[in-house]
């Protein structure tokens, strides 16, 4: 039960972070007909039974009610509270997580690490801190430019992964930065900037790279931000061309969120916002291992 009673202090404390900064916790709704299209991104699919037959979707994230708040003039907006996503379970997953999501209006990516670094350091204490480019951490540990390479080169340099020349560029970048990138980024905090334009999700892109940050603590990825897209057409062709690479690999498309676009076409303001999960968090602060140790009830015990 310590463990327990040191999450709820935690939690306690992210809740005092954003109320001296005036940002205003909301609760958006677990359920909704429609979810993202990230290709690597497995959606836990429900139902209403026979009085409604629209497919639903246990949210991954809140992001897309959230960003309907936005346009309709919240303000500065956090959540604290579940996400769930398929396929997803090892020594820092849990299909079921919590996750702390918060945007804030006219921040730029720099003033959003920015606070992202001082929630950290209140609740882990000082560490030391870093920022740097994807660019330069993968030719560091990889040997190789990411923005100016080849397939065959990339093929080459993840010959230990199968079916290699069967994958797709990003498929091959994204392996090697997990495999020898991120292991080697170190202690502390570590900020990640500038990451190739096909890992841009929702982000802006700018100077030929996505407007993201990753962050990592003590080598353990902990949070993912983006300087928000707010362009509507240009959102809509990500989730069509998102839908497409979908069913090329036969897998399930749901439908595209028009709630979210027509919010969008109504007027959203420019925005930084992150994701951080709370249970990577919570292990950091505690020195645990593995996910269970911090959860209550873990899958095997739900």
């Amino acid at each position: 039960m310590s463990a327990l009673r040191r999450r709820a202090d935690i939690i306690a404390k992210v809740r005092q972070f954003f109320a001296a900064r005036e940002v205003l916790e909301v609760s958006t709704p677990l359920m909704g007909n429609s979810g993202p299209r990230d290709l690597y991104l497995q959606l836990v699919q429900a139902s209403f039974g026979a009085e409604d037959e629209r497919p639903f979707y246990l949210q991954p994230s809140p992001e897309s009610a959230m960003k309907r708040l936005l346009a309709a003039g919240s303000g500065a907006i956090y959540q604290l509270g579940p996400a769930l996503r398929a396929a997803e379970r090892g020594r820092r997953h849990n299909p079921e997580f919590t996750m702390l999501e918060w945007y804030q209006p006219r921040y730029t990516l720099l003033e959003l690490m920015d606070e992202v670094e001082a929630l950290l350091q209140l609740c882990l204490g000082t560490l030391s801190s870093r920022r740097t480019s994807y660019q330069a951490e993968f030719t560091r540990h990889v040997g190789l430019d990411p923005f100016n390479t080849t397939h065959e080169t990339l093929v080459g340099a993840a010959a230990q992964l199968a079916g290699a020349s069967d994958c797709s560029d990003d498929q091959l970048l994204d392996f090697l930065f997990n495999e020898r990138v991120e292991p080697a980024l170190g202690d502390g905090i570590v900020y990640v900037l500038d990451f190739p334009p096909k890992q841009a999700a929702m982000a802006q892109i700018a100077h030929g790279v996505a407007q993201r940050f990753e962050v990592y603590v003590d080598g353990m990825e902990l949070a993912n931000g983006y300087l928000e897209l707010t362009d509507e057409t240009e959102l809509r062709q990500r989730f069509e061309q998102q839908g497409h690479e979908r069913r090329q690999l036969g897998l399930h498309v749901p439908p595209l969120d028009e709630a979210l676009l027509m919010a969008i076409r109504h007027g959203l303001s420019p925005m930084s916002g992150v994701a951080l999960g709370v249970d990577r968090l919570v292990m950091l602060v505690l020195g645990a291992h593995d996910i269970d140790e911090v959860l209550a009830f873990p899958l095997e015990r739900a």
